[in-house]
């Protein structure tokens, strides 16, 4: 059994250095579920209404080019927490993972069940600067011995090993019993959830305290009061779904609600809001292929290394750090945010693979760097084990059936209609080696051949097995 408070202390002693003393902002993140990178007004959507986000926007900074680390949820979570890339952390999947199909091509590596306590987390490091620190709704990050409160958490209200909303006839709406939660029939999970947040705000105004509001809306099963759906319903016209429209409705006035309650504390002026999703929009429900959300012009969704299952709305409203109303061009990544806020708050972060994006608000640019990805599963959405790297204009992904690569210029083609591999031959080159020394570095699990596979094994198209070696 680990010490926690022994090894808090030496290890963030090692990772964090203390900067000089200031008024210590306070942090609420709002981490959606699910939510695609065209899912909000202020990021272009026509159908949903969201105008609190659309506020947060208008006060802050919106990043048009943020990923997260994983096309699925864990492995994003697990990067926010700690600013490293989920091949290091060894959750490449949703907890507990998708097992490979028995007579797939590929045998794919287990995903690690839960978060390491050798990391350092968010929440740890603001503990040990003075913090109050509460983790609200969903974790997924492990399950006895690796929740929130064994993470650096002081309060857990929601968070189980769990990914998905309580299990009972109507998910979203009770009845149903979370750690330091309960609801009865008809009670909504958003509100729920919200009311709890509210209170950790108005209980903590004279602390300087990190609030992790993390909803299960919008995943699925899809679930939202009906006044709204009967709104939307009228409306779509099957153009889109207005049950998932309903919940983003649900979502905004969520986020609406913290943004009251931080101003009647007096704390807006002296709080940074955070609004991320952990992965792209997910785009079908189930094997019916109802249509959840589009993530267009983006292509495909959740469970994809295409920049619809990884590209994510963000918004980050920081009085006297953040310009109101700035727009933010520059690829940015979930790992970014751990070493973010701990700058933010007087901490230097050592050993993070993210960077500090508080220049970038100030209207700085970042030193060039190349974004990482690897996803060596297959999805239920369709996805394969893939690995991706996003360098300047260029984007490569390259598959682990038969070695094959598709490469995309994204400034002339964000929805990557055209692969270029094989005209930007030199390209590829380039890209492959950076990525397959960034696998080799962060220790990345690596699909192996299956002795087992059917070679008619549908859906592929392709040949082989072996991992793809560096372009040459």
């Amino acid at each position: 059994m680990i010490d926690r408070r022994a090894f808090l202390a030496a290890s963030c002693g090692a990772l964090l250095e203390a900067q000089p003393a200031t008024s210590k902002p306070n942090f609420v993140f709002i981490l959606a579920d699910d939510l695609g990178w065209r899912d909000l007004a202020c990021y272009g959507n026509e159908h949903h209404s969201t105008p609190h986000i659309d506020r947060l926007a208008a006060e802050g900074a919106r990043f048009t080019h943020a990923y997260a680390a994983s096309p699925v949820c864990s492995p994003t979570r697990a990067s926010i927490l700690t600013g490293r890339w989920p091949s290091r952390t060894g959750i490449t999947d949703w907890i507990p993972g998708r097992p490979s199909p028995e007579r797939g091509p590929l045998r794919t590596p287990a995903t690690a069940r839960q978060l390491k306590l050798e990391e350092t987390t968010l929440a740890e490091a603001l503990l040990q600067a003075g913090y109050r620190t509460a983790c609200i709704g969903k974790w997924h990050l492990g399950g006895q011995g690796f929740l929130p409160g064994d993470q650096g958490f002081g309060l857990n209200i929601g968070g189980t090993e769990s990914g998905s909303p309580p299990r009972s006839p109507r998910p979203y709406f009770g009845p149903f019993e979370l750690p330091g939660l309960k609801a009865g029939e008809g009670e909504f999970l958003t509100e729920k959830l919200t009311n709890e947040a509210v209170r950790f705000i108005e209980q903590n105004r004279q602390n300087p305290f990190f609030l992790l509001l993390s909803h299960f809306t919008v995943h699925i099963p899809l679930g939202a009061p009906q006044d709204l759906v009967e709104k939307h319903r009228a409306r779509a016209q099957g153009r889109y779904n207005p049950v998932y429209a309903a919940m983003v409705e649900t979502l905004d006035s969520s986020v609406g609600r913290v943004l009251e309650a931080l101003d009647r504390a007096g704390l807006s002026r002296n709080t940074a809001v955070v609004f991320f999703s952990d992965n792209g929009g997910l785009c079908f429900e189930g094997t019916s292929k109802e249509r959840v959300t589009s993530n267009a012009p983006l292509r495909a969704g959740k469970g994809h290394l295409y920049e619809g299952g990884i590209r994510v709305p963000f918004l980050l409203r920081y009085p006297g750090a953040a310009r109101p109303g700035a727009t933010i061009d520059t690829p940015v990544s979930s790992v970014d945010l751990f070493p973010t806020l701990c700058e933010a708050a007087g901490l230097r972060a050592r050993g993070a693979d993210g960077v500090n994006l508080l220049p970038l608000l100030r209207g700085e640019p970042l030193h060039p760097r190349p974004l990482f990805w690897h996803y060596p599963h297959y999805s239920n959405q369709g996805g394969e084990p893939s690995s991706a790297i996003h360098d300047g204009d260029w984007k490569l992904i390259e598959f682990y059936h038969g070695g094959r690569r598709e490469l995309y210029n994204l400034r002339n083609d964000s929805g990557e209609s055209r692969n270029l591999a094989s005209s930007q031959q030199a390209v590829v080159k380039k890209l492959s080696l950076a990525l397959h020394q960034w696998l080799r570095h962060t220790g990345a699990p690596l699909p192996q051949s299956n002795p087992d596979a059917d070679p008619a094994w549908p859906g592929l198209g392709l040949t082989g097995a072996e991992p793809p070696t560096p372009a040459d």
